[in-house]
C-alpha cells in the first residue's frame, strides 16, 4: 500500500509574502470527500465502521494555548442535550475536556473525544462542537480544533537559509500518523471509496483551505485551475 499519495504529483507554486506555497494539485483537483458514517472504517488497527468514531479515536491535539482557551470555552456553552458527555469534563478551572494539566489533547472517554456523540443520541451522532457551530449558524471552522477542521489537509513548513519558509499543502497520509499509521485499519486519502464526491477538493474544502492559506493564495490557485 503507498503511504504517500502525493508522491510524484505536481506541485503549484504560489509565492505570498516571505511564504512561496506549494500545492498538491491532484488533492485540490480530485473528489475526495469524507465518507464518516458512510463507510469510514476508522483508524483503529481493526475496521470499525459501526463505531462511526472516523478519526476521533484519539483526542484532538492543541494547536496553542489559546486554541486551548477557546475549546474550552465553547465547550462550557453547550449543554447536554447536544453534547452527550458533557458530564465527563471537569471543572472549568481543572482539566476540564483535556487529558490532563497541559491541555494539550482533549480527554479520551470510552475510546474516543469527549466531544464526540456516539451513534444513537438523541442530539445527533458526531462532532458536538461540529453540530453546535451548525445549529448557531456558524462555521465549524471558528468552533473545532484546528487538527480537527483541517485533516485531511497537511502543510510541512521549511524555512530557507535567506530567511523565507516553504509551505507545501498536501494531502494527509499514512505516515503523517506516524507509527501508528502502520496498524491503522483505514487511511481516507488511499482508498477510493473516499474519492466519491461530486465536487473539487478547492471548492468543497474551500473555506478551510481559505483558512490554511488566505484570500490571495487561495484566489490564485483558483485562477490556475
Amino acid at each position: 500500500m503507498n503511504d504517500d499519495p502525493a508522491q510524484g504529483s505536481e506541485f503549484i507554486e504560489v509565492a505570498d509574502g516571505a511564504t512561496r506555497w506549494r500545492v498538491e494539485r491532484g488533492f485540490l483537483t480530485s473528489n475526495w470527500t469524507c465518507i464518516w458514517g458512510r463507510g469510514c472504517l476508522g483508524i483503529l488497527d481493526e475496521p470499525a465502521e459501526h463505531l462511526q468514531q472516523g478519526c476521533c479515536s484519539v483526542g484532538a491535539e492543541m494547536g496553542d494555548v489559546e486554541e486551548a482557551m477557546m475549546i474550552s470555552a465553547l465547550a462550557s456553552t453547550l449543554s447536554a442535550s447536544v453534547w452527550q458527555l458533557r458530564d465527563s469534563a471537569g471543572p472549568v478551572d481543572t482539566d476540564h475536556v483535556f487529558a490532563d494539566a497541559t491541555r494539550t489533547n482533549t480527554k479520551v472517554v470510552d475510546g474516543a473525544c469527549i466531544f464526540l456523540n456516539r451513534p444513537g443520541f438523541a442530539g445527533g451522532a458526531g462532532c458536538a462542537l461540529h453540530l453546535a457551530a451548525v445549529a448557531a449558524g456558524e462555521s465549524p471552522i471558528e468552533w473545532k480544533p484546528s487538527v480537527c477542521w483541517q485533516l485531511p489537509i497537511r502543510v510541512d513548513w521549511a524555512p530557507q537559509p535567506d530567511g523565507t519558509e516553504t509551505a507545501t499543502l498536501r494531502r494527509w497520509s499514512r505516515r503523517d500518523w506516524g507509527a501508528e499509521g502502520k496498524t491503522m485499519a483505514w487511511c481516507c486519502t488511499e482508498e477510493p471509496e473516499a474519492y466519491t464526491g461530486d465536487q473539487m477538493v478547492i471548492d468543497s474544502l474551500g473555506d478551510e483551505l481559505t483558512a490554511v492559506v488566505g484570500d490571495a493564495v487561495m484566489v490564485e490557485l483558483r485562477r490556475r485551475l
